[in-house]
């Protein structure tokens, strides 16, 4: 695999995909070291999340560096997922020893439990448009509660993903974390092998969709969190400079390409001209901000996207071309008279556009929002409490945003649906999808 700067185009890498042997090679390691790491006391396991937590901290400007160099992430948004990502692991360290099971009401002269335990071997398959946050939650919910982990980077960013495995690895021991470069024939790989007991992934569809169907045939469980088409809903009653900063944020943040970045957004006609002029002037202003998109094959998705609306009848208010000169990058662009039919609005773009379409009122807005074959999250901005409460109860997404396109409180934890995946993938419910649960009925002899 040859990784390039996405804003030079200059070679930073070069890494060789692992082979069938070696990939089998490595889930027999982890299926080894399975036995004695889930009898590891939950304490010990934690401890060692922890020390790893305080080297990955120590080493946030080498993994940003190398994000940076090989995403063309921001640097301070590449520290910024390294620090979030040492934040995710303590709060794995804390939560794992406190993962409980339950006992049950039977028999006087009965013990019933119900105890969770680890599946076994873990592939965790992750993005390159946050290597380090995105790992750092399912390497962890993974190793705290028992399991042993084959992981494999995105290979957009092998050394970044590689480099945060190993600072964890160093801590544990042999077999219990394998690291594997490659691209998607090492999932597909893993996926299928028969040792491996759940597949984590994070990432597109279609990858979701295949690794759904390789675990259901051989029962293994997947945990899925895949693309989105995240709508956005602007509400009559706004002061439109404020909701045009929102969406140009939801959109245009790290060159829109984050999971539930904004993709399609709809305003309500008495809004919609003060609303989209002022977001035309946010792209203006958000152009000096933005880095690249990850490499030339994202470039070519999203100016295809483009290119598509403006054939069937979009505007191009602002950007709309790529740009002069070496680097993947691409302008923040607004487009306005969208229909549901244009790719913009059909597929997840993962770049920075904010396609427009005006409809007539908050009903509309809310019955085509839901009309889509992705779930994963959507943001309402509207002062009427009715509509937002409306909203939240309607939106067939796991996560809805009133008023504010990013944020939340810690320890929330939502389910995608439909396209967008399946299972808890983030929050303390992660730990739950990392264990099955038995029951253990106990009664004395002759009881």
């Amino acid at each position: 695999m040859t990784v390039r700067n996405p804003r030079t185009g200059d070679i930073v890498s070069e890494v060789a995909v692992a082979d069938s042997a070696t990939c089998l090679d490595a889930v027999k390691r982890a299926r080894a070291a399975f036995s004695d790491w889930s009898r590891t006391p939950a304490a010990e396991r934690a401890k060692a999340l922890h020390d790893a937590a305080a080297d990955v901290r120590d080493a946030a400007g080498e993994l940003a560096a190398l994000n940076e160099s090989e995403t063309g992430k921001l640097i301070d948004d590449a520290r910024g997922g390294v620090e979030a990502g040492v934040g995710t692991l303590v709060q794995y360290a804390e939560l794992g020893p406190l993962h409980r099971g339950r006992t049950l009401q039977g028999g006087c002269s009965a013990t019933d439990l119900m105890l969770p335990q680890p599946r076994g071997v873990a592939a965790v398959l992750t993005p390159w448009n946050d290597p380090v946050a995105v790992a750092a939650g399912l390497l962890g919910a993974a190793l705290v509660t028992g399991n042993t982990v084959v992981h494999k980077p995105s290979e957009r960013c092998p050394r970044t993903g590689r480099r945060f495995a190993e600072l964890i690895a160093q801590h544990l021991p042999d077999g219990v974390l394998e690291i594997l470069d490659g691209d998607g024939s090492v999932g597909e790989q893993l996926a299928a092998a028969p040792d491996v007991d759940v597949v984590a992934h994070v990432g597109s569809s279609r990858t979701g969709h295949e690794i759904a169907k390789t675990c259901a045939e051989r029962g293994a469980k997947a945990i899925l969190e895949n693309g989105g088409n995240d709508a956005l809903i602007v509400d009559e009653g706004l002061d439109p400079s404020w909701a045009a900063g929102q969406a140009a944020l939801g959109a245009f943040a790290n060159a829109g390409q984050i999971c539930v970045s904004v993709e399609r957004i709809f305003v309500v006609d008495t809004i919609a001209d003060a609303f989209t002029s002022a977001l035309v002037d946010e792209a203006r202003v958000w152009a000096a901000r933005i880095g690249p998109l990850v490499d030339e094959r994202q470039l070519d998705v999203v100016h295809r996207h483009v290119t598509d609306a403006v054939e069937c009848g979009a505007r191009v208010l602002v950007g709309g071309a790529r740009t002069d000169g070496h680097g993947a990058f691409y302008p923040p662009t607004v487009l306005t008279d969208c229909t549901p039919q244009m790719l913009v609005f059909q597929e997840e773009t993962f770049g920075p556009l904010a396609p427009v379409r005006t409809v007539p009122d908050f009903e509309t807005a809310l019955a085509e929002a839901n009309d889509d074959s992705y779930g994963l999250a959507a943001t309402v901005l509207t002062p009427n409490m009715a509509h937002a409460q409306e909203a939240w109860r309607t939106l067939t997404v796991g996560t809805v945003k009133i008023n504010a396109v990013f944020g939340g409180a810690p320890g929330g934890s939502a389910e995608p649906r439909r396209a967008s995946g399946m299972g808890f993938g983030y929050g303390p419910e992660l730990l739950d999808e990392m264990t099955a649960m038995k029951v253990v009925h106990w009664s004395p002899p002759g009881g």
